[in-house]
């Protein structure tokens, strides 16, 4: 699917607002089942698109520490904030 490439394309932050739009149409409740069940496929692939660019960066980003002159790698941790 050339849409499906298109998403693939899009940076973290488009794709999010696309998400984000598309949650918000949702949930207006006034979109024909048929238009919603297209818009709901394509958050679908928005947030799994968002999920792996989330998951490289985690990657990319592990926090580097200095101990005792040796650079130590330590994975990044992702907690909820309240």
């Amino acid at each position: 699917m050339s849409q499906n490439k298109e998403l693939l394309e899009l940076s973290f932050e488009e794709a999010l607002e696309r998400l984000e739009k598309i949650v918000d149409t949702l949930e207006t409740g006034e979109v024909p089942l048929e238009t919603a069940i297209g818009l709901f496929q394509d958050g679908m692939v928005l947030s799994q698109i968002c999920g792996q660019k989330l998951e490289k960066v985690e990657q990319k980003i592990e926090t580097l520490l200095e101990k005792d002159g040796e650079i130590v790698v330590q994975p990044m941790e992702l907690g909820e904030e309240s």
